[in-house]
């Protein structure tokens, strides 16, 4: 189930920022984020939040194993496709 973005924007910063820290951080471990500075991680979080806002990145709940995490919008259609 993908969460509406106007709810993630009721959720604390907090933890809206650690989604998309450990969003980021998975990136770091298959190459496709490769800075992680202070500031470089500021700007990619600002980024995801944009990239959240419009769309691209989805935050998919997942029933079966309670587990929330963001997603390219672009990759749930891969998994959708019978």
């Amino acid at each position: 189930m993908l969460v509406p973005f106007d709810a993630l924007q009721q959720l604390p910063n907090e933890t809206l920022e650690s989604l998309i820290k450990e969003y980021l951080f998975s990136q770091v471990e298959d190459g496709s984020f490769s800075d992680t500075d202070g500031e470089a991680i500021k700007l990619a979080i600002t980024k995801c939040k944009q990239a959240l806002k419009q769309g691209t990145l989805v935050v998919e709940y997942s029933e079966d194993d309670e587990s929330v995490a963001i997603r390219q919008q672009d990759d749930l259609h891969i998994w959708s496709t019978p």
